[in-house]
């Protein structure tokens, strides 16, 4: 497993060195984590504008599901399609998703963000079409490309990028009918399901590869027993979260995921990597996994002590913003040559992300200061994702370094 992280951050599949078009679609986190970072100042400025009545956004639709859609779809999966479409020909020893497929690709989740800011003129229907159809096709992708390389241990990550699929589309159901309600939950889920498989392989994996480099004794444990019964409890917690949100039932096996997701964590010695950033990110993003399990359980055990947002935003700015973050910088150095070593900039933009989610937290904490903290979480989460594109366009848009020998 921990040779498998690793080949997986450096991109050492035998392939790709055949390529010999433009760099920009060699590979699938160049354009796809370039998009999303975009996008994440973009979105997050017109919905703060929105909010202070500057304009309307997506009329027809709603300005604040389509928040809701964006954040959890929009860019969310242009980085699950970045890391899948990269670390595929790592796991399978194929050929990446390039050239012109790759474009192919990319431009259907493009189109689709752009007809949803021209829903006044279209309807909904157009975008919702276009964007229904981003993560099937990324689905089938990536499965053909396990399935011919019977990489079958890696089947599990895509039944959730299916079930993830599966709720988009019937997010855009249930806006038409009403509201979104089980759907944002299965979201949720499947994201959280997402970082719990690969952010449970990954942080350890190249937690272990610093720790030995560093000569520590303090490796990560293997993974065990602990581990199944962790992601078994927490996958039925997340499942009854989904059917019945609140439930006393639901709020102890929150409580219960809580304290296995707290001591899972704990066994991969994140507290000796703190002088890597690169690595240490990946434990603070997983960290508010379990913060959320145990906020969720606070909101519904104990009703009116904060808000259900609190526990949402844990998972949704916490651990997703972060650990979306930590892959897309660590693989954008691995994969372009560059050292793996964070920047004093790399450093400031998870200082801006980790502010982001403690903000839009404590948002739904302290209702007294709701409007200030919200702007203020948004604005750390545009500064967050503007400071990466400042260091980490010209990497995913250029060639890759020559110090590297792998192409």
């Amino acid at each position: 497993m921990m040779q498998r992280g690793v080949q997986a951050e450096r991109g050492n599949s035998p392939m790709p060195a055949r390529f010999t078009g433009i760099s920009f679609l060699s590979f699938g986190f160049r354009p796809f984590f370039l998009g999303a970072a975009l996008w994440a100042v973009l979105s997050m400025i017109l919905w703060i504008g929105a909010l202070a009545g500057l304009w309307q956004l997506a009329p027809g639709y709603g300005a604040l599901v389509w928040h809701a859609h964006e954040m959890l779809f929009g860019y969310t999966s242009a980085v699950v399609a970045g890391f899948l479409l990269t670390a595929v020909p790592s796991w399978t020893g194929r050929l990446p998703i390039a050239g012109w497929r790759l474009a192919l690709l990319f431009s259907l989740w493009c189109l689709a963000r752009i007809a949803f800011l021209a829903t006044g003129a279209t309807g909904p229907l157009p975008p919702i079409v276009m964007d229904s159809l981003f993560l099937p096709c990324l689905l089938l992708v990536t499965a053909r490309e396990i399935v011919a390389g019977r990489n079958w241990r890696n089947l599990p990550p895509l039944i959730l990028v299916g079930l993830l699929g599966a709720a988009n589309i019937g997010f855009h159901a249930e806006v038409l009918a009403g509201a979104p309600d089980v759907s944002m939950r299965v979201a949720v889920a499947a994201l959280i399901g997402l970082i719990m498989l690969i952010g449970g392989r990954i942080t350890p994996s190249f937690t272990h590869t610093w720790l030995l480099r560093m000569g520590s004794p303090h490796l990560p444990a293997s993974f065990g027993p602990l581990d199944k019964v962790t992601l078994i409890a927490s996958g039925v917690a997340l499942v009854l979260w989904i059917v019945t949100p609140t439930i006393p039932a639901t709020g102890l096996l929150f409580l219960a995921a809580a304290a296995a997701q707290a001591a899972r964590l704990w066994r991969w010695s994140g507290i000796h990597a703190w002088g890597e950033p690169l690595v240490l990110i990946l434990h603070l993003g997983y960290a508010f996994v379990p913060l959320g399990f145990l906020l969720g359980a606070i909101s519904i055990l104990v009703p009116g002590t904060l808000a259900g947002t609190a526990a949402l935003h844990a998972w949704t700015v916490g651990a997703i913003g972060l650990m979306t973050l930590g892959v897309m910088t660590r693989a954008t150095r691995g994969h372009t040559g560059r050292d793996l070593t964070a920047s004093a900039w790399t450093m400031s933009i998870y200082g801006a992300m980790t502010g982001a989610a403690l903000l839009r937290m404590a948002a739904g904490i302290f209702p007294q200061g709701y409007l200030v903290m919200l702007e203020a979480a948004g604005t750390a989460w545009v500064g967050a994702f503007a400071m990466f594109l400042f260091e980490y366009a010209p990497m995913l848009l250029g060639p890759r370094s020559e110090r590297s020998p792998t192409a």
